[in-house]
């Protein structure tokens, strides 16, 4: 009885306001607007996030005993590039780090990395950025993966005798890294 009110109300308040210049918006007991713009802003946040979504990606720097850095030689792109990937829904970048370093190159890491910088990464899109972590305990004892579907070649490099092929942003990295260069905003 009590709805049956309630909706009699709603619409006996809509349609006597409409004729004395009150619109329905401004019904007294019924306000569109302010059940439809909560709604409205909650879509147009979900079509915001799908249509110009941030996305995150890591890059870890990895030395073994000799103080050597692990680089990975993709299949689909040229260049040698430091181990990384996209960052997971639900994943930290540490564990993505972790993650990407041994599946990209078998090397299991047995520290937590740090946060060496966040850059962005115009390249790919106005929304990307890549997290540079540092895994600073040395890795020892370890097999390297075989080339895969997605790894043409990994290695272990003295910083002095990187492959020729090594990126440009790489390259800049590890200057960052490990000679006191100046850390940029972009990757």
């Amino acid at each position: 009885m009590a709805a049956m009110q309630w909706a009699h109300g709603i619409l006996h308040s809509s349609f006597t306001n409409a004729g004395s210049g009150m619109s329905i918006r401004e019904t007294p007991r019924f306000s569109l607007v302010r059940f439809a713009k909560p709604l409205t802003k909650r879509l147009g946040a979900w079509a915001g996030l799908v249509a110009r979504a941030t996305t995150l990606g890591v890059r870890a720097v990895v030395r073994d005993e000799e103080g050597r850095i692990l680089l990975v030689r993709h299949t689909y792109l040229p260049g040698w590039y430091l181990p990384g990937g996209g960052v997971d829904p639900g994943e930290t970048v540490a564990a993505a780090a972790v993650r990407e370093v041994a599946e990209e190159t078998g090397v299991a890491t047995l520290e937590k990395p740090r946060l060496f910088a966040l850059y962005l990464n115009r390249r790919v899109s106005r929304r990307d950025h890549v997290a540079l972590l540092v895994f600073d305990a040395p890795v020892a004892g370890q097999t390297l993966r075989r080339p895969a579907i997605e790894i043409a070649e990994v290695g272990f490099f003295a910083l002095d005798a990187l492959p020729r092929e090594t990126t440009g942003a790489t390259r800049r990295r590890l200057a960052e890294v490990f000679e006191g260069s100046a850390i940029t905003a972009e990757w």
